[in-house]
């Protein structure tokens, strides 16, 4: 079942849909894994092919709530894109996390964030800020958002905006204030104060965020002290997995990483017992 909502934010209105699980196997009253989806820059919650419809239900299939929603300017949702900035998708982030954790049905130890590109390092921000998200799954993810933006922006598109007060770039409109924000967070420094679980997953093809990236972020989630950090590496996949194999492919290493964590946590309480 899909259920779609509202999600409030200050003035905004987040457009959202909710998918419950389907998998039929567990009793009511067992509480569920969610999992919420970080799109990316002037993405939706469609994704592009449709890859977070199609991740969203087979991870529902699997037995867990998903909710993927549009950030403020994006999708369906209102606001303007290019004047909110980054620590507004932060906090957007947040607010989805408070509506899945006020769901009795949903487990507390096992909220995740799926971040996809500039969504992927905006879920690492989230993380740092608000320990209910326990797991991380990173796709594609963003490591140095102002650089990588303006990489794909364009240096003239930043330049606009910064002399002419906003620049256009696909229909968006790009402020000042936007690019600032982007400036003001490293994900690369910040991951080591997430003590959660983390997955990476790139294509060895992408084209807008370096494959290597993914292997530095493994490195720097190493040497913290608690949480492991698993990566998965698609051969030929591009940034978006826009084939029908890569997108299952991502789909499945995600979901097979995931029942795994849980299979280890289910041993280790029997064992603890």
């Amino acid at each position: 079942m899909e259920k779609h909502l509202t999600l409030r934010h200050n003035e905004l209105e987040l457009a959202a849909t909710l998918h419950y699980p389907t998998d039929g196997n567990k009793t009511e009253s067992e509480k569920r894994q969610a999992i919420i989806i970080c799109h990316g820059f002037i993405g939706s919650r469609v994704g592009v092919d449709r890859l977070f419809v199609k991740t969203s239900r087979a991870l529902a299939a699997q037995g867990s709530y998903v909710l993927r929603f549009d950030y403020g300017g994006c999708g369906e949702s209102n606001g303007d894109y290019g004047s909110l900035g980054f620590d507004s998708m932060v906090d957007q982030t947040r607010s989805a996390i408070d509506y899945i954790a006020s769901m009795e049905c949903v487990d507390p130890r096992r909220i995740v964030l799926l971040g996809h590109s500039l969504g992927g390092a905006v879920a690492i921000m989230t993380a740092v800020k608000d320990k209910r998200a326990k797991r991380l799954v990173l796709w594609s993810p963003v490591a140095y958002p102002f650089n990588d933006i303006v990489r794909i922006v364009g240096r003239s598109s930043y330049d606009d905006a910064v002399t002419a007060g906003s620049s256009d770039y696909q229909g968006y409109t790009l402020q000042p204030v936007f690019f600032e924000s982007l400036l003001q967070h490293q994900p690369f420094q910040a991951a080591t104060r997430f003590g959660g679980e983390v997955l990476l997953v790139h294509g060895t093809s992408d084209e807008l965020i370096p494959v290597d990236y993914s292997f530095l972020y493994q490195k720097v989630f190493w040497t913290r002290s608690d949480g492991i950090c698993d990566k998965e590496i698609i051969f030929q996949a591009n940034h978006t997995y826009s084939t029908s194999s890569h997108q299952e492919e991502a789909i499945r290493v995600t979901s097979d990483w995931l029942n795994g964590l849980d299979k280890q946590q289910e041993e280790w309480h029997h064992w603890s017992i």
